[in-house]
């Protein structure tokens, strides 16, 4: 089967090809950005009043005793265990082998996906994630409840900060890719501007920030 372009059509694709939009310098980040004496504090602050629980974890053990508490791995007297996928090496709470899940759809049942973030920003408490160490990216949206874990070295003070690492030779841009800033729990106020946790994807949003 072949297609005719019609002469309108032609027309407006060779104005287009003829007005080639100039490249543009990508921005400087220098200047007096914003920093924090504890980047920490407003980490935790600025997920905190968006919605999300932050916790910090001084050693891997700790890690794992701070997840194994958290409530959403807990299940009611008599009930099946929730079920976890984890993808942070080490950790021993996955339940659902993430690698043997071939379609998406198959994910709706997740109660808590516990997954690596690749670094974190004190100025407006979101991580950085990939679907680098994921088979499906559809898992930060549909677990009911998404616990991120984040090195404590990871943790940037502002979003300019964070454009340079994404920008950097470790981080750069060289092929297709996803990645996303996520910030708290899904939620939504456009109902009589009434706050709904959860409205489009998770219920919540833990982020562990791990010092060692």
């Amino acid at each position: 089967m072949t297609t005719s372009t019609s002469p309108a059509r032609a027309r407006i694709l060779a104005a287009i090809r003829q007005h080639a939009v100039p490249q543009a310098e990508l921005p400087n980040l220098a200047g007096d950005w914003i920093t924090f004496p504890d980047p920490v504090a407003k980490f935790s602050e600025v997920l905190t009043f968006v919605g999300g629980k932050p916790l910090v974890a001084t050693d891997r053990a700790e890690l794992e005793a701070q997840i194994r508490d958290l409530a959403v791995m807990q299940s009611p007297e008599g009930a099946a265990l929730p079920k976890v996928i984890c993808t942070v090496e080490g950790l021993p709470f996955g339940n659902v082998d993430f690698a043997k899940v071939l379609d998406p759809h198959h994910l709706e049942d997740i109660e808590v996906a516990i997954l690596p973030g690749e670094f974190a920003v004190a100025e407006n408490g979101a991580v950085w994630v990939t679907d680098r160490v994921v088979p499906h990216r559809a898992i930060y949206f549909i677990a009911q409840h998404v616990v991120l874990v984040v090195r404590r070295a990871d943790l940037l003070d502002n979003l300019h900060q964070a454009y340079d690492r994404l920008c950097g030779s470790e981080h750069a841009f060289d092929q297709p890719g996803y990645g996303l800033f996520v910030s708290g729990p899904s939620k939504t106020a456009d109902i009589e501007q009434s706050l709904v946790i959860g409205a489009h994807g998770p219920r919540s949003m833990t982020v562990l920030l791990l010092d060692a």
